[in-house]
Formats: C-alpha cells, structure tokens, sequence
C-alpha cells in the first residue's frame, strides 16, 4: 500500500504502466475548497495569494509571515491530505516534485520523460537529475526538487500500443481518376 501525504504545491504522481496518477493535490488558494477554509477562518485571498502573500493554502512553513497563523489556527493549514492507493504489479515508480517541476511538465509528460530514462539508465537518482535539468531546459522559474522512487528492479518494459488495422482500397473510378490526373502531369 502506498499512502502519499500532502500540503503545499508538491505533487506526487504514480506511474501505472505507463499511466500517470495524481496521488497528491496541489493546494492553491484559489481551489474551492481551499478558498471556503481560508475565508472561514479568517483570512482572505487576493489575486490568487492567501492574505495576498502566499501562493499556497497549505505548508509546513511560512507561520512568520503576517496573519498566518491565530489561536485558533488561521488561514494557512498544515493540515496534509492523505490519498492511499493499493500497489499492484503494474505500478513502476513515483516522482514527487515541487510546483518547479510541475510548473513545465503536466503529469503525464513527466512519467513519459521519467520512462524513458528509466529504460535507458535504470537510475532513479539519475532520473531525478534528469527530470531536473529538464526543467530548467524549460525555463522553470521556481526552485527544482525531485525524487524518483522505482517500485520494480527492472526498467519500465516497453508499451505495446495496438493499431488499429485500416483497410486502404481504391475503387475502379478512383484509380481512374488518379491515372488521369497523373497522365496530365506528364503532358
């Protein structure tokens, strides 16, 4: 069983064969339901910021700044939340990052970009610096921290798409037409 607690705007993602799954939310304050705690208890959010200073509703951190925290708790919440997911033999890995990395790479583009470097090195550290240097080859404008964590001892085995089987025909008048339209590039 995997359980993945969360407060802030780092993000957990699993990779179910080759499928990413959100096993975290981001806790912006302009989410619904962060905004309705926030405005209960006191605070307020202005232009996307809780009291106009902070990007996120929940944090471990940041009680020093102005009207965070009151006596009886305040708009910004430690408080995690917790999603639980049973791991079954298709799982391959998890990456956590922080709003850095999820601000260049939606969720399935970086299990893709992880897979592949799983497949090619098979290293999670190595897939974390990698996830990294890709960002900030995307202009990621905030800090970058990642970790890779591989569920399997192999790498992620390739992914069999199945195609779709297309029967192509020309009619007799279509191949007509096509004859005669080459027939007049020659001329």
């Amino acid at each position: 069983m995997l359980i993945v607690a969360n407060a802030g705007d780092c993000r957990a993602v699993l990779c179910r064969h080759g499928k990413a799954i959100q096993m975290s939310r981001d806790h912006k304050p302009m989410c619904n339901r962060e905004r309705m705690r926030i405005e209960a208890s006191g605070g307020s959010v202005y232009d996307g910021y809780l009291n106009g200073q902070l990007n996120v509703a929940r944090a471990l951190g940041d009680w020093h700044m102005e009207g965070m925290k009151g006596a009886d708790g305040g708009p910004l919440s430690a408080e995690p939340e917790l999603m639980t997911v049973d791991l079954t033999e298709e799982d391959e890995f998890l990456i956590i990052g922080c709003d850095g990395l999820w601000d260049v790479f939606r969720s399935q583009n970086a299990v893709d970009f992880a897979r592949r470097r799983l497949q090619e090195h098979n290293d999670p550290a190595m897939c974390s610096k990698d996830l990294v240097d890709e960002a900030l080859k995307r202009k990621s404008g905030d800090n970058l921290t990642v970790i890779v964590v591989c569920f399997q001892s192999n790498p992620p085995p390739n992914l069999i798409v199945p195609r779709l089987r297309v029967r192509r025909s020309f009619s007799a008048e279509g191949l007509r037409e096509l004859q005669s339209f080459l027939d007049s590039l020659g001329n």
